[in-house]
């Protein structure tokens, strides 16, 4: 039997002990972190809290030990008692976060093997493929090298699998050159599939208020949309560190990072094609949030997928817990969700294929998105509206199937100058502040379901009516009949 001990549990010791937990001998863990000793505990490991440079705390016995905490002056000082203690164990250290040259060195005289994770990283930079993606990666972990303190990456409002998928994603990667990074967001995280990803992965995400203070972090990066002040209650002034999106801008993105690349299905993607090229492995929490990401965004791979996309899911796929996915995908559907769908069929107007429905007041914004797709399955539809409001803001979900308009250009059309919108092609959505539309008491639902639906609905049919990148014929012809132009 081969006895294991791995001493301190930071990143490096943690994945040790999951991957050779299931394997032939014995593993136990020395750790100072009494909550990692408990959660080890819970999963069947042996673990043990104490102080990883006192021999006392030892096993009788080691064949092989790792020194795996992620501070540098600790990993060195364990790796040195326990050389002594087992000099004929075989002893691999892990550098820690931040290590300098001599305490490498000094590790490289102790143990038989040094894992330097920073420095394997920049190995795989400069070994890259020559080009773009090389020169995208360097200037990525140029910045990331840069800050001196937290780095919090925020999603868009109320964020979706791929925009949490990607955040972790890049938080997890900041990690590997020594940047602690939280996900932040703002809204809710109301969709069921959505709530069971976070609460099935046990993701730690932060939530923001709008009068939340930023000061404690030094850099700034937004995942899955890519200004400040669209679509998130930061500050539209607020300085940006690193964006990475895939949704084509309206306007110029300011950042010391920026990588918009419209081509791919998903953020997810264009994530995981970081860690490919870096030659990471990752986790099983962040490939399972990465792959149902890029799923969503796609469609299943059937909306606005690229060939990356494709390679991307297959990078993944081995690292996924397929257990997950499944019961994400099956959550429980809320009353206030199937209310919202029934209300958009009941409320529906057509103009040709188009359609669009107000459903009122709303308590769940992801309820809209799922209205629209399911609208969009009905015979003769290609284009769908469904829109509500909530705390003086009115929000909407477009789709589009079918056919040559531009829907996330059409939404800007109609309604960047009242408020924001944006999107893809065949998925879009828009957000307009009740004040714009009329002084109308919120709680006066009914007359102000009526104006939001005059303004709303007519902008949504006439800006498909004369949109410059044409609907489909039959579209047009049957628009025009209900819009005349100059008495034609």
């Amino acid at each position: 039997m081969v006895y294991r001990l791995v001493l301190g549990c930071g990143p490096v010791g943690r994945d040790i002990v999951e991957r050779t937990a299931d394997r032939p001998g014995d593993v136990r863990v020395l750790t100072r972190e009494r909550s990692w000793v408990t959660a080890l505990r819970e999963e069947g490991i042996n673990a043990t809290e104490g102080d990883t440079t006192d021999p006392a705390n030892y096993p009788e016995s080691a064949d092989v030990i790792v020194a795996a905490s992620k501070r540098p002056e600790r990993n060195l000082a364990a790796a040195e008692t326990a050389r002594e203690r087992f000099p004929d164990a075989l002893l691999v250290a892990y550098t820690g976060v931040g290590a300098d040259e001599g305490t490498k060195a000094a590790l490289a005289e102790v143990a038989d093997r040094v894992i330097d994770p920073e420095a394997a990283l920049v190995d795989a930079l400069v070994d890259a493929t020559a080009g773009t993606s090389a020169v995208r990666l360097r200037r990525l972990f140029g910045v990331l090298r840069d800050l001196d303190g937290r780095l919090a990456v925020v999603t868009h409002d109320n964020p979706d699998p791929d925009a949490i998928g990607s955040a972790l994603a890049l938080a997890r990667l900041a990690g590997t050159v020594g940047v602690d990074a939280d996900v932040c967001y703002f809204g809710e995280i109301s969709h069921q599939q959505n709530r069971a990803l976070v609460n099935l992965l046990d993701l730690d995400l932060r939530r923001l208020d709008p009068e939340d203070s930023l000061e404690e972090y030094d850099g700034i990066a937004l995942v899955d949309h890519s200004r400040p002040g669209v679509n998130d209650g930061l500050d539209d002034d607020t300085f940006v560190d690193v964006v990475v999106d895939h949704h084509p801008p309206r306007a110029p993105v300011e950042a010391r990072f920026v990588d918009l690349r419209s081509d791919a299905g998903s953020t997810s993607t264009l994530l995981t094609d970081y860690y490919e090229r870096l030659g990471l492995v990752p986790d099983g929490t962040v490939a399972t949030a990465l792959l149902y990401g890029i799923r969503v965004d796609t469609n299943d791979f059937s909306r606005e997928v690229s060939a990356t996309d494709f390679e991307a899911a297959a990078f993944l796929l081995p690292y996924v817990d397929a257990s997950v996915l499944d019961r994400v995908e099956t959550p429980s559907m809320s009353a206030e969700v199937l209310e919202t769908m029934a209300r958009s069929i009941r409320n529906r107007e057509m103009q040709g294929s188009a359609l669009a429905s107000c459903v009122g007041q709303i308590r769940d914004r992801d309820a809209l998105a799922q209205a629209a797709d399911m609208l969009l399955g009905m015979e003769g539809v290609q284009t769908t509206l469904v829109y509500g409001f909530m705390d003086g803001m009115v929000y909407a979900s477009a789709r589009a199937r079918g056919s040559s308009i531009d829907m996330g250009e059409a939404l800007r059309d109609a309604f960047d100058q009242i408020g924001s919108a944006g999107g893809h092609a065949d998925m879009a959505g828009a957000q307009i502040p009740l004040g714009i539309l009329g002084d109308v008491d919120e709680e006066s639902a009914e007359s102000l379901a009526e104006i939001v639906r005059d303004i709303i609905t007519e902008r949504f049919f006439e800006i498909l009516r004369t949109a410059p990148s044409a609907p489909e014929d039959d579209i047009i012809e049957e628009l025009a009949f209900q819009y005349p132009v100059d008495g034609k």
